[in-house]
């Protein structure tokens, strides 16, 4: 083998890594196809059948049974909670409305009321209709406590034990 270089073209060269002395593969004969093609087994009716035929585990198929209840019971209590949230919630908007109305009209009452009778009113019906008069320092009573102030709140004796404890946590967070 003759190698010649040539100042331009020898990082191209490529002859250089030819070897003429590989041997060359046999060629494949048509007949190791021929002989490769039929290759067929062949199976009688009945196993074909049996091949066929899907075969159920009992267990799998309760475990499966179980699981899909399992979901659709999850599923539908989820959809009915979503209802009832829904129904409350449409229940809470109703009675803002009406407590809102309410609160409205007692505003109103309280404003004509309080248009209708004055204090110099109230105090002339007093004395011409009811013969009363304003009561004088003589009338008037003072008392004083000695012992200090109390405060003293009554409570609803009828509390069950869960409204006790309603109460006690209410009163930790007020």
């Amino acid at each position: 083998m003759t190698l010649t270089y040539d100042n331009r073209s020898t990082a191209y060269d490529l002859n250089a890594f030819k070897d003429s002395t590989a041997r060359k593969l046999p060629k494949k004969k048509t007949e190791d196809k021929a002989k490769t093609k039929n290759k067929v087994v062949t199976l009688p009716q009945d196993e074909l059948v049996k091949i066929r035929r899907r075969k159920h585990n009992p267990f799998k198929l309760f475990i499966g049974a179980v699981a899909s209840a399992v979901i659709t019971l999850a599923v539908a209590m989820i959809i009915v909670g979503q209802v009832q949230l829904t129904e409350l919630n449409q229940q809470i908007i109703t009675k803002k409305a009406e407590l809102s109305n309410a609160q409205s009209t007692y505003t109103q009452n309280q404003m004509a009321i309080q248009s209708k009778h004055s204090t110099t009113d109230i105090e002339n019906y007093a004395k011409d209709k009811l013969g009363m008069s304003k009561a004088e320092n003589v009338q008037k009573e003072f008392v004083s406590l000695s012992k200090g102030d109390k405060a003293e709140i009554s409570g609803d004796a009828n509390k069950n034990f869960f409204q006790k404890i309603l109460d006690a946590v209410t009163g930790l967070w007020s």
